[in-house]
Parts: C-alpha cells; sequence; structure tokens
C-alpha cells in the first residue's frame, strides 16, 4: 500500500538570530576577576607609553610653543606701553619651564591614545550598541579639551592679560616666565577640562545616572555650582571675567542636556524595539 510521505516541516523561527545576538551580547560583557586585572595591566602600559612618548615630543618642541604661547602677554605690554620682554629669577627657571611645559604638551599628545585605552578597558562591560559610541566619545572628548584651550587662548587669556597690565599705577611689571606659565596652565587647562562638561553628562546619561528631566529639573543647583566654580577658576576679581566663564559653562551645562536627551531617547526607541519584537 502506498502512503504519500510529506516532507518534514521545521517551523521558523524569526527571533533566533536576535536571541542569538542578544546572547552574544551577554557573553562578550563577561570577563572573570583575573582577565579584568590583565586588561587593566595592558591599558595601563599602553598608556604609560604613549605618555612618554609623548613627553620626548613635548620637550623638543616645548620652546617653540612657548614662544606661542607668549604672544598674548607681550601684546598686552606693548598696548601697556611697556617693554615687551619676559625674564626668570632663578639660573633654572628657563630649562625647569622648558621641561615642566614638555610633560603636559606630552600628556595632551598622547591624551587620544590614553581616552582609547580608557575606553577599551570599559567596553567589554558594554552591550555591543554601546561599543559604537567609542569612536564619538575619544573624537568628542579630545575636540572639546582643544576648543576650551582655543577658547582660552584667543578670547580669554587676551582680556585677562589686558585687565592685569592695566593696573599700572606707580609700578613697572617684571613677568617671570614661571609665573606666566602657572597662570596660562590654569586659564588654558581648566577652561579645556571646562568644555569635558558635555561628554561627562554623555557617559552619565549613557550608564543611566542621569537624564535630561533630572538635568533640567535641577538646573538651579547647576546654576549655584556653576558660579561657584567660575569663583574660584577665575584669575582675575573682575565681574566680567567671571560672568564670560559663567556663560562659557552654562551653554557647555545645556549642550549636555540636549546630549542626555538623544543618549535616553535612543535607548528607550532601543527598548520599545525589542519589546515589540518579543
Amino acid at each position: 500500500m502506498a502512503t504519500d510521505i510529506q516532507p518534514e516541516i521545521q517551523p521558523e523561527l524569526p527571533f533566533v538570530s536576535q536571541t542569538a545576538s542578544k546572547q552574544e551580547d551577554d557573553e562578550g560583557g563577561r570577563m572573570s576577576f583575573f582577565e579584568h586585572l590583565v586588561e587593566l595591566r595592558k591599558r595601563l602600559i599602553n598608556s604609560a607609553l604613549a605618555i612618554g612618548v609623548g613627553m620626548m615630543i613635548g620637550v623638543a618642541v616645548s620652546n617653540k610653543v612657548f614662544g606661542y604661547m607668549a604672544r598674548p602677554m607681550l601684546a598686552a605690554l606693548r598696548a601697556a606701553h611697556f617693554e615687551d620682554k619676559l625674564v626668570y629669577t632663578s639660573p633654572t627657571g628657563a630649562i625647569s619651564l622648558l621641561i615642566n611645559l614638555g610633560l603636559y604638551l606630552g600628556i595632551v599628545i598622547a591624551s587620544p591614545v590614553v581616552l582609547y585605552q580608557v575606553w577599551m578597558f570599559i567596553a567589554p562591560g558594554l552591550y555591543r550598541h554601546e561599543r559604537r559610541a567609542m569612536s564619538a566619545f575619544v573624537f568628542s572628548s579630545l575636540v572639546l579639551f582643544l576648543c576650551g584651550i582655543a577658547f582660552g587662548y584667543y578670547v580669554s587669556l587676551p582680556y585677562i592679560l589686558k585687565f592685569l597690565i592695566g593696573f599700572q599705577g606707580p609700578f613697572k611689571p617684571l613677568i617671570s616666565i614661571n609665573e606666566y606659565f602657572d597662570l596660562i596652565l590654569v586659564i588654558l587647562l581648566g577652561l579645556g577640562l571646562m568644555f569635558e562638561l558635555p561628554v561627562l553628562i554623555f557617559c552619565l546619561s549613557l550608564f543611566g545616572i542621569v537624564t535630561p528631566r533630572f538635568l533640567w529639573k535641577n538646573i538651579r543647583y547647576a546654576v549655584l555650582v556653576i558660579t561657584l566654580l567660575a569663583a574660584i577658576v577665575t584669575p582675575t576679581p573682575d565681574a566680567t571675567t567671571m560672568v564670560l566663564f559663567m556663560g562659557v559653562l552654562l551653554g557647555l551645562y545645556f549642550i549636555g542636556i540636549g546630549v542626555s536627551y538623544m543618549v535616553v531617547r535612543k535607548r528607550e526607541k532601543r527598548l520599545a524595539d525589542e519589546s515589540g519584537a518579543s
């Protein structure tokens, strides 16, 4: 007796690939404690090597860089009808300045590599969609830091030096290169770090620590903290410079709110897609 043999039909599993991908993300984010230590050691060594190479390059070009950094001070002296010269008051003043400047330049030169190493250390604990932000994180951090330094050099520093040199009276300025370097270091690095505020808010939003609603709701406290911070970092006693610093920080805070909104919106959209798919 002949019988019809029907081919066995396997049920379709439309969500197998999504489930496997999710499991792959989960497994990719698991590391043992020993593996974490090995990875941390590797990232620290790479960062130290990058900083060492950057410092050697920085020391080699520090003389030319300080000549460029001295231009706003020399311009302020000429504008006040003083001799446009800087001095050093100890035999080792010049060489110590160039070495210190080279060390700071080395950190700046190595900062992209260091930021990359930091991200590569924390990336295994994140999901795949969060790892995609690596290039944007490193690039935006570097760009914002350089923007802060540029803002300090081209906008804040000339105004601050003009204000300081303007108090002539019966005195004649004798500007030491070491004291000038300390002043410019506070202004440029301070503003460079301040410009990282949107990146900080991005990281906090990425891990769910803050939300745009939280940032907007507590804006009065943010204004208070920004005012205190501007009063501390402002190198001159005039209110105009302090207001300038405050305005920059407030603008960065509002940019951070926008960044946090985009991060939270993208996360909610992804969760909604996953819920609909399941």
